[in-house]
């Protein structure tokens, strides 16, 4: 299986990944974004608290994505560049896609939390009505074994 295959495998059970941008001097931003969706070698993410990973893309929208598979500790990069959608038909279909996540995701920390013993204020959450959607387009990928071993792969 090719390397950017297993990551995108890999990254389907993620909830938020690290997407790493820099400004137009190279200065590095680096936050987790929640992960949307994942269409071929199209990744959609959300932007809701839209600061300096927006700032950076609007200048140079090239990104870099790393996470790690915990079972295997295998870790993973993906560089890609990066479409940022304000609105339109692609905008109202995550919207609605965002909507039904967020759904998914409340219930399960709420049932987390009673399982866990936690005050009612721990499990809330609450997604704010403006963000942006990331629509990154993978270029290249590696996967990076427990013993340092670097497989590299362009899309």
């Amino acid at each position: 299986m090719r390397e950017i295959e297993k990551a995108l495998k890999v990254m389907k059970v993620k909830e938020f990944v690290q997407v790493a941008t820099a400004n137009k001097v190279g200065k590095p931003n680096s936050a987790p974004k929640l992960l949307l969706k994942i269409d071929g070698v199209i990744i959609y993410f959300i932007d809701y608290s839209i600061g300096k990973t927006a700032e950076n893309l609007r200048v140079n929208p090239e990104v870099s994505l790393s996470f790690i598979d915990i079972n295997s500790l295998f870790g993973y990069r993906l560089n890609g560049k990066v479409e940022i959608i304000e609105k339109g038909k692609i905008y109202d279909k995550c919207l609605k896609e965002l909507r039904e996540k967020e759904i998914g995701l409340s219930v399960e920390r709420i049932v987390k939390g009673v399982q866990d013993g936690m005050a009612h204020k721990d499990f809330e959450s609450e997604m704010p009505e403006r963000f942006l959607i990331y629509k990154v387009k993978i270029e290249e990928g590696c996967e990076i074994t427990p013993r340092g071993v670097i497989k590299r792969e362009n899309s």
